[in-house]
């Protein structure tokens, strides 16, 4: 016999989840040109500033040199036309020019200056584009094998080189049912269920083999509404993955631990029999005689089942013997033990008792 009693316990529920990058980088060029070389070895890991590939850089070379010209050019004109303006402006007050010889000059002055500038904004662009022939990687991480090789020519900002997944820390994606939510909401607010706040809750992984991941990950972003096309939440977890064990795509089990359920009543397994309705068990009643009472046995706590409706604090349950005992029959109750198989005590009548 077990008298039956309220914990409080983990309540952790499982969901399917899904690896995924926590950043995923594509490199594309920033000048149209022809693929020169390319440095980086596919499928491996890249540091952040590797060099990945080299665009010919012989025409930016040459447009930088024009562009260095230009602005020379503009910035001799600019002496001259501030040389010009020097000369031409005290002779005004002599009357020796005449005021559109003074205004030409002035025009003429900022004329060059804004030509200096023009030169030397084609420069910096020029520069700009010499320094985006050589590509580095943005970040660290995995990256896929190119789309193109030495002698391509690819077009500026369109064509895809390769794509960098950054797999340390990896997301892992899992999806909530509307139907959970619900009921978590109505347990919350029952104060049946508590939990910390949002973003303190955890994860734990199992892979599909039924190993399970060393690390512990933590919530970092749930969605604001549902999915349209799902009826779920969105959940990510971030995982550290320093030995690359979670690959982009891999499906596993996560395990959201944080919540604990107030007032759960827990009965062996071997407590818990089916009948043709659902789950039933043996209450020891008034008089001590059995009766048996429907349960909802919802989940699994170890090796105990956990009880949502049909038993009360305080009541007692069989745990063993249940073969020898029918409803309506006096029994003689004998305490369980707290661990292994019940303990037994022989009727004093077999006719009417039964062991617990």
């Amino acid at each position: 016999m077990l008298t039956v009693t309220a914990q409080t316990i983990p309540d952790d529920p499982e969901f399917i989840g899904q690896a995924e990058a926590s950043r995923i980088v594509e490199i594309r060029s920033q000048v149209t040109g022809i693929i020169k070389e390319f440095f980086y070895r596919e499928g491996r890991d890249v540091k952040k500033g590797d060099r990945l590939y080299q665009i010919d850089p012989v025409p930016f070379k040459a447009a930088v040199a024009s562009a260095k010209a230009m602005v020379a050019q503009a910035e001799a004109r600019v002496v001259q036309a501030t040389q010009h303006f020097a000369r031409v402006k005290p002779l005004l007050a002599e009357q020796a020019v005449s005021q559109k010889d003074v205004d030409d000059a002035v025009a003429e002055d900022l004329a060059a200056k804004a030509s200096l500038e023009s030169a030397q904004g084609q420069l910096v662009k020029a520069q700009f584009d010499l320094g985006n022939t050589l590509i580095i990687a943005p970040i660290s991480g995995l990256i896929e094998r190119t789309r193109f090789y030495e002698g391509r020519l690819i077009s500026a900002q369109t064509d895809l080189l390769t794509i960098i997944h950054q797999v340390d820390p990896m997301y892992v994606v899992g999806n909530a049912p509307e139907s959970y939510l619900l009921q978590r909401r109505r347990e919350l607010a029952t104060k049946k269920v508590r939990r910390p706040d949002l973003y303190q809750l955890k994860g734990r992984l199992t892979f599909v083999d039924g190993t399970t991941y060393p690390h512990e990950g933590k919530l970092d972003f749930a969605s604001v509404g549902l999915s349209t096309e799902t009826g779920s939440r969105q959940g990510r977890f971030v995982f550290p993955n320093h030995d690359r064990v979670l690959l982009p795509g891999q499906f596993v089990k996560i395990r959201v631990t944080g919540y604990t359920r107030t007032g759960a009543i827990l009965v062996p397994q071997r407590a818990v029999q089916q009948g043709p309705k659902g789950s039933v068990v043996y209450v020891v009643g008034a008089g001590d005689k059995v009766e048996i009472r429907a349960v909802q046995a919802t989940s699994w706590q170890g090796t105990q089942w956990l009880i949502e409706e049909g038993l009360r604090v305080g009541e007692r349950i069989v745990v063993d013997g249940m073969h020898r005992i029918a409803p309506g029959a006096p029994v003689k109750p004998v305490p369980a033990a707290e661990n292994g198989p019940a303990s037994v005590e022989k009727p004093t009548d077999t006719k009417t008792k039964s062991d617990l």
